[in-house]
């Protein structure tokens, strides 16, 4: 998983300095991890993230990435015990050197002291290892002056992204009740249902507009609704259309408050936001609830894909249609349209009640 690095800057020196800015540049302390860091004029252009152990393959998209980037120097750090982390090293610096760059550190790090596996003096690097403190270091102060943060663990991570619970769920839950009511309520008095699908969807699109034009929490009637007109595909990709970094915090709230079924749009809509502004590890963790909660989500399995494969937003983003072509490429809105979202409901009412 790739993170832009480019901005803020931070001064690294030595081995030590590495491994006190890896923990800002990925956003968490790394435990049994592979980092490898793309350097290019001088500078930390990408950092990349592999959890150990790992199949055969998986860093077969490194070199591309070394292509795309046009890097002209890695640095390979691993996390972990020797016989887990050494394999991973080799074959780290085995793509590095099949895409012809050079491998200007690797070491691997473990209980406060780490190891060169490019420097075989021992006056600089005893078998001992080397004692290193991440969280005392010039660095470390560095980074947290301009920002940065590095939450102690990944799990850190993933609970900011964890479903509300107590008060705060049941009340999304009330919400959700009465939204669906409304919803099958309003299609079973309506004699034409393509017309009922036509407004839901107008609706739908205005309401995503009203909220990302005012970028305040929604109430959870409003937000129970939104997540509704999410599960429609034409709404959620309006949505995408319109990706601004500003929208970030509206998808994680969603992600968080809405009940699971209704996860996999917004969740997903945030992996993108995190995505195109170089946060790899919180798009990831957001594409790992959407698929908890609907294993065959096209657009979330799509961006992980993307995501394994180490490719640039940027990819994805000269490939987006414009509102106009998304009316044009779905047609007219029909009543097809809202049976996904219909089953849906009909398996999920007891879990509103």
């Amino acid at each position: 998983m790739t993170t832009n690095t480019s901005e803020p800057c931070l001064t690294l020196t030595s081995p030590a300095d590495i491994l006190a800015a890896v923990p800002y540049l990925v956003g968490f302390h790394p435990a049994d991890s592979l980092i490898v860091l793309g350097i290019a004029q001088g500078q930390a252009k990408v950092a990349a993230r592999w959890g150990l152990p790992f199949p055969p393959g998986t860093l077969d998209p490194l070199a591309a990435l070394i292509a795309r980037e046009k890097l002209a120097q890695v640095v390979v750090v691993g996390y972990g015990p020797g016989e887990r982390v050494t394999p991973a090293v080799d074959e780290a610096r085995a793509v590095a050197a099949r895409a012809g760059v050079e491998v200007a550190e690797a070491m691997r790090a473990d209980g406060g002291r780490y190891w060169s596996y490019v420097c075989d003096s021992t006056r600089c690097c005893p078998p001992e290892g080397t004692p290193y403190d991440p969280t005392s270091s010039r660095v470390a102060a560095e980074a947290t002056v301009r920002g940065l943060v590095a939450l102690p663990d990944r799990q850190t991570l993933e609970r900011t992204l964890a479903p509300v619970t107590g008060p705060v769920r049941l009340a999304m839950r009330r919400a959700t009740s009465a939204a669906v009511a409304e919803l099958t309520s309003g299609l079973a008095a309506d004699p034409d249902p393509d017309a009922y699908a036509r407004r839901f969807v107008t609706g739908g699109l205005a309401r995503l507009h009203a909220t990302l034009a005012r970028g305040d929490r929604l109430s959870d009637a409003d937000a129970s609704r939104l997540g509704l007109d999410l599960a429609v595909i034409r709404v959620r990709d309006e949505a995408w259309t319109l990706m601004d970094g500003s929208h970030a915090a509206l998808w994680k709230d969603l992600t968080r408050r809405l009940e699971p079924r209704y996860v996999p749009p917004a969740a997903t809509l945030l992996a993108m936001a995190a995505w195109r502004a170089g946060d790899s590890v919180t798009a990831t963790i957001a594409l790992e609830r959407a698929l908890k909660a609907d294993p065959h989500y096209s657009m979330a399995n799509l961006l992980m894909h993307a995501l394994q494969n180490l490719l640039s937003p940027g990819m994805v983003d000269a490939r987006l249609p414009t509102p106009t072509e998304l009316d044009t490429a779905m047609g007219e809105p029909h009543i097809g349209w809202l049976v996904p979202l219909l089953a849906t409901l009909d398996d999920g009412d007891q879990a509103c009640a």
